[in-house]
């Protein structure tokens, strides 16, 4: 795959990985800050009796009251400003009306438009008191994500993220999603490369200073596989195993990482010491 510099790139997925200078990074950390003060919000919110249908709401107000839009919002049909991944759903849950539960887990995934810039970013959040193999595969999850970024730096390669996501996850007797996958952003939602959250090591392509990226695995208790209902959005396990997911956004230094999506507030992984 190559690489071309951003500015010189239709703002389209064009097979080629964009290479952004400072100026980009400055944009990246506004709306990636802003993507993470709304989860820091949604942290304060759930609770058993909260929908996420008024998660939702939190979502849009705070969105709009930034000067930002949804990426999601009417994003190939979809209605809501987050999405929300309960217990068995693996990523895209669509927000309704039913009541959370003690014992819940449930992925909340926002992506916002802040002067042209994406923000994208997912956290877990614990409903209450949750079982001890839910905290557990909340725990591996994150340490996976963390590890596959401490994997990025220049000259290193996408297949080494996606290694040691893998390498640290499956021992757990976890299983990696292999149905979806981090991608690159910046101007674009959803651009090269994609970050594929299994691997092998010095595969793939070589990580570039000025690249930015997603990267989200999503981790199953039981098996990999899943399934996407019939509202087209909805993927759930197919052996009804709990799943969870993290996200942080980020860019390629000439020294290794800066992740642009940290939680002002220190809410990075359950439980959240709520002030």
């Amino acid at each position: 795959m190559s690489y071309v510099e951003a500015a010189d790139a239709p703002l389209r997925k064009n097979g080629k990985i964009k290479i952004y200078g400072p100026e980009a990074f400055e944009g990246m950390r506004k709306a990636g800050q802003l993507a993470a003060r709304i989860l820091d919000a949604i942290a304060e919110l759930v609770k058993p009796g909260v929908t996420t249908a008024q998660i939702d709401t939190l979502v849009y107000e705070m969105t709009v009251a930034a000067g930002a839009q949804s990426a999601t919002m009417m994003y190939r049909g979809y209605r809501y400003s987050v999405c929300t991944s309960l217990n068995h759903v693996v990523c895209h849950g669509m927000p309704n009306n039913k009541p959370l539960r003690e014992g819940d887990i449930v992925n909340c995934d926002v992506t916002i438009v802040l002067d042209g810039w994406y923000g994208d970013s997912s956290r877990m959040y614990a409903v209450g008191a949750i079982p001890r193999r839910a905290e557990r595969l909340i725990e591996v999850t994150y340490e996976a994500m963390m590890l596959g970024i401490a994997a990025i730096k220049p000259g290193a390669h996408v297949g080494d993220i996606g290694a040691a996501i893998q390498e640290f996850v499956e021992p757990q007797r976890m299983s990696v999603v292999r149905d979806f996958c981090g991608h690159g952003i910046g101007r674009v939602f959803h651009d090269e490369p994609n970050i594929i959250h299994v691997g092998e090591r010095g595969q793939g392509p070589e990580l570039v200073p000025g690249m930015f990226f997603t990267v989200e695995p999503m981790v199953n208790l039981g098996k990999p596989h899943v399934k996407v209902l019939s509202d087209g959005w909805t993927a759930v396990t197919r052996d009804r195993s709990l799943s969870a997911q993290f996200e942080h956004m980020l860019g390629v230094t000439e020294t290794g990482v800066e992740i642009f999506t940290l939680s002002p507030k220190g809410y990075d992984k359950p439980p959240y010491s709520i002030a």
